[in-house]
Formats: structure tokens, sequence, C-alpha cells
């Protein structure tokens, strides 16, 4: 797969800093000679502290890196035992903030885009319908949460689920 696959990095995402647009992209020479032709006309500049910044979190923190994936397994098990639950099925999860709820296997006669507005109403917690991540031919059974909170805010949002399942579930 080297000669077909494109990793693509972020500074924002590995060290949860929404604003630092810092990436990179790994990828053998002859897609990374396109990629980076495409890039110099995306990108005017990135600051070079920034850079800096990343470049020294890159070689310096790799105790506080293995921190966060630990905290975010803990959330992402501690949301998926409390949504499991709560009577919804969970979709395996791995490398992302985010689970993935199938609301048909659930037993939810909503599409996505209703559960969560129906979710936000009766239990004050907040899903993305997968559907809005579509340009055409959407999925519209799949809804996902994101884990990377404290654990106090993961246990109101599973009791606030809980407590609102029969409002959820119906159509």
């Amino acid at each position: 797969m080297r000669e077909r696959t494109v990793k693509i990095g972020s500074a924002g995402k590995i060290f949860a800093l929404t604003g630092f647009k810092v990436g990179w992209t790994c990828a053998a020479p002859p897609l990374a000679r396109v990629i980076a032709r495409a890039h110099q006309f995306l990108t005017f500049t990135t600051p070079p502290n920034l850079q800096w910044a990343v470049a020294e979190g890159l070689a310096t923190q790799d105790a506080w890196v293995q921190g966060a994936r630990n905290r975010f397994q803990h959330g992402r098990d501690r949301l998926t035992a409390g949504l499991a639950g709560a009577g919804l099925t969970v979709l395996p999860s791995a490398a992302t903030y985010f689970l993935s709820v199938d609301l048909a296997a659930s037993g939810v006669a909503l599409d996505d885009v209703r559960f969560c507005n129906r979710l936000i109403d009766a239990a004050g917690v907040v899903a993305i319908p997968i559907s809005a991540l579509y340009a055409e031919d959407p999925v519209t059974s799949i809804v996902r949460f994101c884990f990377v909170k404290d654990d106090a805010t993961l246990d109101a949002a599973i009791e606030r689920i809980i407590a609102a399942k029969a409002r959820l579930i119906g159509a």
C-alpha cells in the first residue's frame, strides 16, 4: 500500500490545539511530488513560530502524547460502555475522537438528523448526523458522539440519554 497511501497529519489534532494550522503529509515520492504541487496553491504561509512549536512538540512531548492517548482511550471506552448500556449499538472506533452509533441496529426509528434534533431537545446532548458529512447519497442511520470530554461530562450525557431513551427511540 506504500505506493498508494497518503498519511495527513495535523498539529491541531495531535496536540489538541485548535487553530494550529500546521500539518504534514507522508507519502511515497511520486505522490508527495503531486501533493506538493497542489499545496503550493492552497497555503500562502504558515507562521514560523507555529512551525517551530510543532517541531518542538513532536521532538519533546512523547510523554504528553501518550498521556493524551490514554485519556482519549479512557473516554472512548467510558462512552462506549455508557451508550451500550443505554441500548445503543456502538460501532468499533479507532484513531478518531468520535464514536458512531448505528440507529437502525439500535431500534431507533428516526433518521440521523431527526434523532440528533430530538437528542438536543430531550436530553440536552449533541451528536453529529453522519449525513452532514456526505455530498451525495448520504448514510442516514449513523450518528457520532465526541468522547474527548472529562468523565463528569460523559457521565452526565449518558445519564441524560438513558433518562430520555423512550423519547429518542420512538418515531
